[in-house]
């Protein structure tokens, strides 16, 4: 055994993971890669996750000289993710399986693995940074504000930083591209994964006419009047902000407002009628433990992975969260996440539930 312990990888065959790894082992941990199945191979690529991935993977951990394994995880990621993506759809909320892969595969059954083999850390590639302050972690995001990825680790607690090791986050991709050449690394130049791996054409909808037929009826496109603009092969492939595939002419561009699962109708109008003052949030969950206030607080709201941080009013009550932007949103899409910052420190998130107008 190391002196400095035993730490689970979870490699997916790109260079982030794969020089996390290296740099652990070089720095003493006893390292073992590991590459997470989790899409069943139907003979096409899944991004992070299918042969080609996995033989990455492999390939960095013969070269760096740690050991190697490939954890099942298809019946957790079938449950928890795929089986989420598809209930959100019909519940027409626009779902984020990225961050709920995160939570409960990458850290919770990924975690559990690691308890299984008795090892004491799991480590992944993500771009984010830890400190412990006074007794109490902090995730902080990552120093490379364009790679950054704190936005789909919001739903970490105490426990699960107390575990995990992030050893890229205080890099730049550039300088994580360096170190991957000089280790001399095959996967030192291979680009981002972009795509769903469950969905490697990135076609959502695709997916749900596979998986979930039912939800992928004709339906109508109606303007707030209920007037009827268009045809649509199914409401749950729209998401709210959406312009494109409305199949709506005329002088303005017109955007999705609404999605009613119910009655597989979307409603599309201009953008002017996307804006909103605030939103309500469930399934919150807080770094800390516990919200920073019993009162309302002030903070950075960021409601879309690539989206600008905005000042905010910031209330928890239990469960939920009630943000009051100080200055008007568009595109607010329920299912997708609300992080909550305070500087370079990430304070909590949740799901989006509802706008408020």
């Amino acid at each position: 055994m190391s002196s400095k312990g035993s730490v689970l990888v979870a490699m997916s065959g790109g260079v982030d993971s794969s020089v996390a790894a290296c740099l652990l082992h070089e720095q003493g941990y006893e390292v073992l890669g590991s590459h997470m199945r989790l899409v069943h191979l139907d003979g096409v690529e899944h991004g992070c996750c299918g042969p080609a991935a996995r033989a990455d993977a492999e390939a960095v951990a013969r070269i760096a000289g740690f050991a190697f394994e490939i954890a099942d995880m298809t019946l957790e990621f079938d449950e928890h993710v795929i089986g989420d993506f598809v209930a959100e759809h019909a519940a027409g909320r626009t779902p984020n399986p990225c961050a709920r892969c995160n939570g409960q595969i990458k850290f919770g059954a990924f975690l559990r693995r690691a308890d299984e083999l008795g090892i004491d850390l799991v480590a992944t590639g993500h771009y984010v940074r830890t400190e412990r302050v006074g007794g109490r972690w902090r995730l902080l995001r990552g120093a490379d504000r364009g790679k950054d990825q704190s936005y789909m680790l919001h739903m970490l607690g105490q426990r699960e930083l107390g575990r995990s090791l992030f050893p890229v986050g205080a890099m730049s991709k550039a300088e994580t591209r360096r170190v991957a050449e000089q280790l001399g690394l095959p996967v030192a130049s291979k680009p981002d994964s972009q795509e769903l791996c469950f969905a490697p054409s990135g076609d959502a909808g695709a997916f749900l006419r596979r998986v979930a037929p039912e939800l992928m009826r004709d339906g109508e496109v109606v303007d707030v009047t209920g007037r009827v603009l268009a045809r649509h092969g199914g409401a749950a492939a729209f998401t709210v902000g959406q312009r494109r595939g409305l199949g709506v002419s005329g002088h303005e561009p017109s955007y999705v407002l609404e999605v009613d699962a119910a009655a597989n109708r979307v409603v599309a109008g201009p953008g002017e009628l996307l804006t909103r003052r605030g939103l309500v949030a469930d399934r919150a969950t807080w770094v800390a433990g516990v919200p920073p206030s019993d009162g309302p607080f002030e903070g950075d709201v960021r409601i879309r992975y690539r989206g600008d941080d905005v000042p905010s009013a910031i209330r928890a009550d239990g469960e939920r969260i009630r943000v009051e932007f100080h200055r008007p949103q568009r595109g607010v899409a329920p299912g997708q996440s609300v992080v909550v910052y305070r500087g370079e420190e990430l304070l909590g998130g949740g799901r989006i539930l509802r706008s408020i107008r």
